[in-house]
């Protein structure tokens, strides 16, 4: 029954280990350090399997194991290893405590305020509290201009809807690697979102790669319908990716978060 157990525990967490890496790269802003703290949860796992079993659902108490750690850390940022990962680091010291993985947990995770709670070890009033505090917070710090690459019509138009809400201005619509290139090299943008499958079968992972190459440090958030090609343990990883279907809250939080680390060290891939 034990060993039954233990095939369980680890099938469980090899299916929800890549969104927790996931979310550990955007909490600290590093993927180096996001990995740290992925490993030190699950060395917490194998010390004590019965940590899985916190919760009905056995991703909350994967990320419960993992909240714990990081708080019991004092919830550090990365080492800014250039300016613009200073300029973030700056931006985070004005946020509200807690806010910002509470944020990170319902909208991009997909927890809702409950799991969140669980998994902060708040109440829920104070879970949802914190989620609206950072979604105003962040949405306020930064803004830019944006290049969307995405070949489906109706699915660029929703995207530039959203980031126009937000009081950014989208400089443009790719639809093949080669448009997003040259568009980039027309008007540098401050964010790019893109899709990694495009109209013509090219890539927007490799125009994204061609587009860093020439401009270097331009956070990058990826929208697409198959994750599993991005979040596969090779490195680097996408820190900000979306899958679709998608929702309006996603594609903010995402914009928010990217807009206001500004660091492609961990979003590039």
């Amino acid at each position: 029954m034990l060993a039954q157990e233990a095939v369980d525990d680890s099938a469980l967490v090899a299916r929800y280990l890549p969104y927790l890496r996931r979310y550990a790269r955007a909490l600290t802003g590093n993927q180096t350090s996001g990995d740290q703290y992925a490993v030190a949860a699950l060395e917490a796992i194998v010390a004590d399997p019965s940590v899985l079993r916190i919760h009905a659902n056995p991703k909350v108490a994967l990320f419960a194991v993992f909240h714990s750690i990081w708080s019991t850390s004092g919830a550090p940022v990365a080492e800014a290893d250039d300016r613009m990962s200073g300029a973030a680091q700056a931006h985070m010291a004005g946020l509200t405590l807690n806010s910002r993985e509470a944020l990170l947990l319902n909208t991009v995770e997909g927890f809702d305020p409950a799991e969140v709670a669980a998994i902060m070890g708040v109440d829920v009033n104070e879970a949802q509290h914190l989620i609206d505090v950072a979604v105003q917070e962040m949405e306020l710090s930064v803004r830019g201009s944006v290049l969307v690459i995405e070949d489906e019509a109706i699915i660029a138009m929703d995207i530039a809807a959203i980031v126009e809400g937000m009081g950014h201005r989208v400089t443009s619509n790719a639809r093949t690697h080669a448009e997003a290139v040259d568009m980039a090299a027309a008007e540098q943008p401050d964010l790019i979102l893109a899709d990694i499958q495009l109209a013509d079968n090219s890539s927007g992972v490799e125009a994204v790669n061609e587009i860093l190459a020439q401009f270097g440090a331009i956070p990058v958030i990826f929208i697409t319908a198959f994750p599993e090609r991005l979040l596969t343990g090779d490195r680097p990883e996408p820190a900000f990716l979306i899958n679709k279907p998608y929702t309006e809250e996603q594609v903010r939080s995402a914009v928010s978060q990217a807009m206001f680390f500004s660091s492609t060290e961990t979003l590039k891939a």
